[in-house]
């Protein structure tokens, strides 16, 4: 579930910001076949120049894609050079600040409800499932721990023993409605981060009410409050 990262995507979405590239991207998209330059300047009575611009514009942004294919009948020699054409990419942009991972939930829970209908067992045994697997998929794909719980969301910040703080909740809204089935999904989720990642100097716990996401994760190697507290 890979995803360009928060700052590029505000950037494609600020392309749009241009009425011009609006105008293009909304063309673009609504047509049944990729536009040529050309075509798209006169739509939108432009000139050519300032079509290509654009459109190049939102090619580098990643809101459109490029194909090139020769137009009209003739091939060979002297049939000239192919068009530089224009289509919508499948692919999904969402910019949420702070940023938010409802994708992840969703995928989360599809597979959960997939295999509770398949297997019979209950759904929440099956989300507890699937939100570890995932979590483990994800931890082996990144190149590191702090990597990956950036890349999902959570806004990690070093809490000075080794492990970290999280200053978001990738599923804030959800927590805040389903709260003990989203908590759950999380804390089985970052389990399985930190298997996949293959990381045994860290541990998943609980936060106080309050906190900005229900989870945080600790060094093994920091003492535990409770012991602290019994040893002074």
């Amino acid at each position: 579930m890979n995803r360009r990262p928060l700052e590029d995507r505000v950037a494609a979405v600020t392309a749009l910001d241009d009425p011009v590239r609006r105008a293009l991207f909304a063309l673009v998209s609504t047509s049944e076949l990729p536009i040529s330059r050309d075509d798209a300047a006169s739509a939108l009575s432009l000139a050519r120049s300032t079509a290509a611009f654009h459109l190049d514009r939102l090619v580098e942004a990643g809101l459109l894609g490029v194909e090139f294919k020769r137009l009209g009948t003739r091939s060979g020699p002297g049939a000239g050079r192919p068009s530089k054409l224009y289509h919508r990419l499948e692919s999904e942009l969402a910019v949420s600040v702070p940023d938010r991972r409802y994708d992840l939930a969703a995928e989360i829970m599809a597979s959960a409800i997939d295999e509770s209908a398949g297997s019979g067992i209950p759904v929440t045994e099956a989300l507890a499932v699937a939100a570890r697997e995932t979590g483990q998929r994800m931890g082996e794909a990144a190149d590191s721990l702090e990597h990956v719980l950036e890349e999902t969301g959570y806004e990690p910040h070093p809490d000075g023993a080794g492990g970290w703080d999280f200053a978001n909740c990738p599923f804030h809204q959800l927590s805040r409605t389903h709260t003990a089935t989203m908590c759950g999904i999380n804390g089985r989720f970052l389990v399985g981060v930190l298997e996949g990642a293959a990381d045994s100097g860290h541990r998943i716990e609980p936060t106080p009410p309050g906190s900005r996401c229900c989870a945080r994760i600790a060094s093994t190697a920091e003492i535990p409050e409770y012991i602290q507290t019994t040893s002074s």
